[in-house]
């Protein structure tokens, strides 16, 4: 038996530094391939094992892209680049091609598009209306949630963006092109921004081959995308030019999903009232086509979300749940959080605004960090609403930010199976992973002084 064992042992130590000697371009494209074998069997194992197995596969797909980014660093760029964007493309051309698997919300964007077209607000009906039977078809309505109770939530540029898509097209693959369109521009504004940073451009790979935008965009369709193309370019614009410009483009963004707004604190300078006032004019002409309803426009958050998503009672705020664990539940507790929660986040906010450092790298961090931070307050439920820390992965690379990002493919559970992961657990592993990341880079740093400090001793 011995020469046999060492025999294996000496076949793998070979197979060992073969793979160690490869040149990097060509273990990239191993890389590659793993992540195209992982997506290629996903939605059938999704199919077969449920979203406990898409968890797994596409999970381990995103620790193989850390892998690809260091890789991707070493590889001669220009080779580099056409095998990062031909894969990145492939991918995306194949989830495209199936079903949305864990969200049904693109078909509303559809819906709000064709309402909208008919010259009706799309939120003063609720979809199963019978002022909007006319409106009715097969193929879109009955995969509406919340159909026969909710007004649309979406706030005005993502109904802006609904209404020009389906007047090219009222079908759900026009408007997930659409949406990859606006993937297109989130990539251009991160490799224009990893340029200016001095940065290898070919970690834009972290973002092309990361699964959760290839799966929350690509497959799901979330309007999501457009809000992150709107904050990088306003990002670009802001920390190249012109703040205010930035800072009006950004505000557009919160106008598609309101979680955008902390970035406007990394191109504000504190107390100069010109890019509040533009932030408010932007948002007030952009409502004003629809107040028709009045206070209709808040459509559905203000009359059933919060409640829904377990914000109101407090049940899915993480941290909280954690006090009420150890301490037990108490009136207004929920209340006494979320201002203690918006007090650290602006307190967070001021000292990013208030940075001396005004170098593009400096400022992307601190964004970063603090989207972070916003996260961890308000620990929402869906992956992807973390869609917008996905392009901090190619920027910063940083432990938190692949860790979140990853680590939001937790909350992807969405069907009732044997094995179901109860959503504290999730979040648990989710946001106890960011807190450790946050501690291993405290203490990556503090090193170096310690060490320094003890040789001067």
């Amino acid at each position: 038996m011995k020469p046999i064992a060492g025999t294996i042992a000496s076949q793998f130590g070979g197979l060992a530094r073969s793979v160690t000697t490869m040149p990097p371009l060509h273990r990239l494209a191993g890389i590659g391939v793993v992540l195209l074998g992982l997506t290629l069997v996903t939605p059938f194992a999704f199919e077969a094992a449920g979203d406990n197995a898409f968890i797994a596969l596409t999970i381990l797909a995103g620790l193989l892209t850390i892998l690809a980014t260091s890789m991707a660093e070493q590889a001669p760029p220009d080779r580099a680049l056409w095998l990062i964007f031909g894969l990145a493309i492939v991918l995306r051309a194949y989830v495209l091609a199936f079903d949305p698997l864990l969200s049904n919300d693109i078909y509303r964007y559809v819906w709000d598009g064709r309402v909208q077209a008919a010259g009706i607000n799309p939120y003063r009906y609720f979809p199963a209306h019978e002022a909007l039977a006319s409106l009715r078809d097969g193929a879109i309505l009955p995969h509406i949630n919340r159909a026969d109770s909710a007004v649309t939530i979406y706030p005005p540029v993502a109904q802006f963006f609904f209404l020009v898509v389906t007047r090219i097209g009222e079908s759900v693959t026009t408007m997930r092109l659409a949406l990859l369109g606006c993937e297109a521009v989130t990539v251009t504004m991160i490799m224009l921004l990893l340029r200016r940073m001095h940065r290898p451009v070919t970690r834009v790979i972290a973002y092309l081959w990361h699964p959760l935008p290839l799966w929350e965009i690509a497959n799901s369709g979330h309007v999501d995308a457009l809000m992150v193309a709107l904050v990088l370019l306003g990002l670009w614009i802001a920390l190249t030019g012109s703040a205010l410009r930035g800072a009006a483009v950004i505000a557009l963004s919160t106008l598609v999903k309101p979680y955008a707004a902390p970035v406007l604190a990394g191109i504000w300078r504190p107390w100069d009232p010109k890019m509040p006032f533009v932030v408010i004019a932007v948002i007030a002409l952009c409502y004003l086509p629809y107040l028709s309803v009045g206070w209709g426009v808040l459509g559905f958050l203000t009359k059933g979300y919060f409640n829904q998503e377990g914000i109101v009672a407090g049940n899915d705020i993480w941290l909280l749940s954690l006090w009420r664990l150890v301490f037990g539940e108490h009136e207004h507790d929920v209340a006494v959080y979320v201002a203690l929660a918006g007090l650290v986040l602006m307190l967070k906010g001021l000292t990013v605004a208030r940075s001396s450092d005004h170098s593009i790298a400096s400022r992307v961090a601190d964004i970063n960090m603090l989207l972070l931070l916003a996260f961890l307050l308000w620990s929402p439920n869906y992956p992807w609403y973390f869609l917008i820390v996905a392009p901090f992965a190619a920027l910063c690379g940083s432990a938190p930010t692949w860790v979140v990002s990853i680590g939001a493919l937790l909350l992807s559970e969405q069907l009732d199976w044997d094995f179901y992961i109860p959503r504290v657990v999730s979040k648990s592993i989710l946001f106890g992973g960011l807190l450790l990341a946050w501690a291993f880079v405290v203490w990556r740093t503090r090193m170096p002084r310690t060490i320094e400090a003890r040789l001067l001793q």
